[in-house]
């Protein structure tokens, strides 16, 4: 039997997203060792909160199952996403790539017109992940493997506006 999988949103310092703060940061202190510590610390809590911010979780059953943030990045219309995250039993499913679509979504409907993103050298799935949502690399992609740290990514969000949402032409009759 398949379960709902909703959007919800928290703060990151919120007792619904502390699954993905602890997984997050044991995820990065396996993978960067002591770094992983100093990153999740980088940016306080408030930068992911309204307004400028968010933190949106896919829940099921009322558990955080994926999420991730953004924050402001410099300009107003410049949003840069962080804190992707999918719970280990939970991978496999789509969830990140759902998580990356609405936070688009939302980023879009609160004006910013561009996402920055960067992930690390160690984190594979997460460069296929952005390869794979259309995103550019701001890196040399014929890099070897584990050469570069950091892999910054960009995506103009006024570049992927649905068809639907463009003037069409009446239909003759």
């Amino acid at each position: 039997m398949s379960t709902t999988v909703e959007v919800g949103a928290d703060r990151l310092d919120g007792p619904v997203a502390e699954p993905l703060v602890h997984e997050l940061t044991h995820e990065y202190v396996s993978r960067y060792g002591p770094g992983g510590h100093e990153e999740m610390a980088r940016h306080p809590p408030e930068e992911f909160a309204p307004p400028g911010g968010l933190l949106l979780l896919l829940l099921e059953r009322g558990e955080p199952v994926a999420g991730g943030a953004y924050r402001r990045h410099g300009d107003p219309g410049t949003a840069e996403v962080k804190r992707m995250w999918t719970h280990s039993a939970h991978r496999r499913r789509g969830l990140a790539r759902r998580v990356l679509a609405e936070l688009e979504r939302a980023a879009t409907a609160e004006g910013y017109r561009r996402i920055l993103l960067t992930t690390g050298s160690r984190q594979p799935e997460a460069r296929q992940l952005y390869l794979a949502a259309g995103y550019t690399p701001l890196f040399d992609l014929d890099a070897p493997p584990g050469a570069l740290h950091p892999l910054p990514f960009v995506q103009h969000l006024t570049d992927r506006r649905p068809a639907a949402a463009e003037p069409r032409e009446a239909p003759e009759p």
